[in-house]
């Protein structure tokens, strides 16, 4: 039987995944501008890469481990519906990869489109919803200063990850796993 290297998860995977885990720790909840329902951060980019790097799966799961454990050290209520908006940045990007063919303006055009239908998901309606439903805040008061937060940042996850994504840092994870594999056959 072959084995799926997108649903197989050896030791060095489990190690970039934690190592990933870790940087978005420490960049949302400690390199952070916190404006009550508002947060300026670039932890996301973390999230989006290990889906990218390792499939949406482990994106999907890098996000919530990195949102349960942040919320346990900053002593906050676990919200499950900024837990699913957490969960969709690993996914829904990692499930675009697939479109991205061809040149690097139409891999970088695809990619970024993946972040912003992530960024719309996840900043303004889960994120949100979770703000309203679960702590109380008054959507028609919140939802403004949201929709900036999200002009602002969507543009610099896009940036972000394209940066890093598309420079030698992708192929040294992903060269090695092809390199590993080749090897293992």
């Amino acid at each position: 039987m072959q084995k799926n290297s997108k649903t197989t998860w050896d030791t060095r995977t489990l190690v970039f995944l934690g190592l990933l885990v870790a940087m978005h720790i420490v960049l949302v909840r400690l390199v952070v501008i916190e404006l009550g329902s508002y947060r300026i951060t670039i932890g996301s980019v973390c999230t989006i890469l290990a889906g990218l790097w390792f499939g949406p799966l482990a994106g999907g799961v890098s996000g919530l481990v990195s949102d349960v454990l942040g919320c346990i050290l900053k002593g906050y209520a676990i919200n499950p519906l900024i837990s699913v908006a957490a969960v969709l940045w690993g996914v829904i990007p990692a499930l675009f990869r697939t479109m991205m063919t061809g040149g690097k303006v139409r891999k970088t055009a695809w990619l970024c489109a993946g972040i912003a239908v992530t960024s719309v998901l996840s900043t303004l309606v889960f994120t949100t919803a979770g703000l309203v439903l679960f702590i109380g805040y008054n959507f028609y008061a919140i939802m403004p200063g949201r929709i900036v937060q999200w002009a602002i940042m969507t543009p610099i996850y896009c940036v972000l990850t394209c940066i890093l994504y598309f420079s030698p840092l992708t192929s040294l994870v992903l060269g090695a796993t092809v390199r590993r594999e080749n090897r293992v056959a």
